[in-house]
């Protein structure tokens, strides 16, 4: 029986991709027709409980942030509802002021997290202003989770280079009360209680742009994954370095040994192959890859070590990489998916082993997503 094709899922400045294996062995590849032209698109998901049904943040720079699903993988699209923002006298600046409306302009849609498969229509969504909202109804209409937006510690949040994002959704697959959220710039949160209450999980996380080198909250998180095969196990690109936490975020492990230098934004996790993570670690200065080449780097968990997926010489320039920039695949062995922030599409469809790029010029890339056949 022939399998399910792979379909790359691209966010990028100018309008949303759909990228299709052409052949089903992950080596030849269709680029799909272009959706939402010239607008920022920065998240693009698949919803793996409704096979075809796929979500995108579209931030038009003339209708202003937009929610937008399709039922046939991307072909077409229709929009949804945008959750408004509830006004509140006590709102710090970052909410505005100066008007009566009940309710704020949101500035952009940063990710959106399907739910659980126990909940079907549950969506999550994170947006700029460091805020989360949740839908029941599959984006028809959506509710703030107070319990983050209104956090104690929210005055000592600050905007990161992007802006007061919300950006990191987790969920965690075996109680889907237990949740993860990562804003910028103020670190990584856990509720155990479906979203009420919500705990700080930053510690000995480094702040190196602030007096207090290891304070509660104020981490510029960038982007943070969970293993397949632990529970507790996660991986962190963080603005002060790459990190690991085997205690569901209790503590984290800085892990930079055999690095040059461990700033970066991208991070994604093989759901076949438990105990690895991929980043893309750049300069901390230039925003770019080092030695001349773009450059994945695995992390085992097993052996504690790293090790170049690629040469420096496979893909030779200057690249950067968003934090959504970087994706595997449900398959074994994994496939690997980088799409850089001037338009290529680079992968490997076995784990790191060979490397192509797609014959393609895109726009920046946002965020790279990918739906598998599970399990094949």
């Amino acid at each position: 029986m022939k399998r399910a094709p792979v379909r790359i899922f691209l966010g990028t400045r100018k309008g949303t991709y759909v990228v299709e294996e052409n052949a089903g062995n992950r080596r030849r590849w269709k680029v799909g027709p272009l959706s939402h032209p010239g607008s920022d698109v920065f998240h693009v998901v698949p919803d793996p409980r409704h096979p075809g049904t796929v979500y995108a943040n579209v931030n038009s720079g003339f209708w202003g942030p937009m929610v937008l699903r399709s039922r046939n993988w991307g072909r077409t699209w229709s929009e949804v509802a945008t959750p408004l923002l509830p006004r509140r006298k006590d709102r710090k600046p970052d909410f505005g002021e100066g008007t009566d409306s009940p309710s704020l302009p949101l500035t952009n849609l940063w990710h959106l997290e399907p739910g659980s498969p126990k909940e079907p229509r549950t969506l999550f969504l994170g947006v700029d202003p460091h805020a989360l909202f949740r839908s029941d109804d599959e984006g028809q209409s959506w509710s703030p989770v107070g319990g983050i937006n209104d956090h104690p510690t929210r005055s000592q949040w600050t905007p990161g280079f992007g802006g007061p994002c919300l950006h990191t959704i987790l969920i965690d697959p075996d109680d889907a009360r237990r949740m993860f959220v990562g804003l910028s710039a103020a670190g990584m949160f856990r509720t155990e209680d479906g979203g009420e209450h919500w705990t700080p999980v930053n510690r000995h996380v480094a702040t190196p742009y602030l007096p207090q080198k290891f304070p509660e909250v104020g981490q510029c998180v960038h982007h943070v994954v969970a293993d397949a095969g632990r529970r507790d196990l996660f991986y962190r690109q963080d603005h002060g370095g790459i990190y690991v936490s085997r205690d569901g975020m209790d503590s984290w492990v800085r892990i930079k040994k055999g690095l040059p230098d461990d700033f970066g934004f991208a991070v994604a996790s093989p759901a076949a192959s438990p105990g690895r993570a991929y980043f893309v670690p750049l300069n901390s200065r230039t925003r770019l890859t080092m030695s001349g080449g773009f450059q994945v780097m695995e992390w085992s968990e097993e052996r504690r070590s790293w090790r170049p997926l690629m040469g420096p010489q496979t893909f030779p320039g200057d690249f950067g990489i968003h934090r959504e920039g970087l994706a595997c695949d449900s398959l074994d062995p994994p496939g690997i998916y980088a799409g850089t922030t001037t338009g290529q599409l680079f992968l490997s469809p076995d784990a790191g082993k060979s490397w192509q790029q797609v014959p393609y010029q895109f726009p920046g890339i946002h965020s790279v997503t990918v739906s598998s056949p599970r399990g094949s």
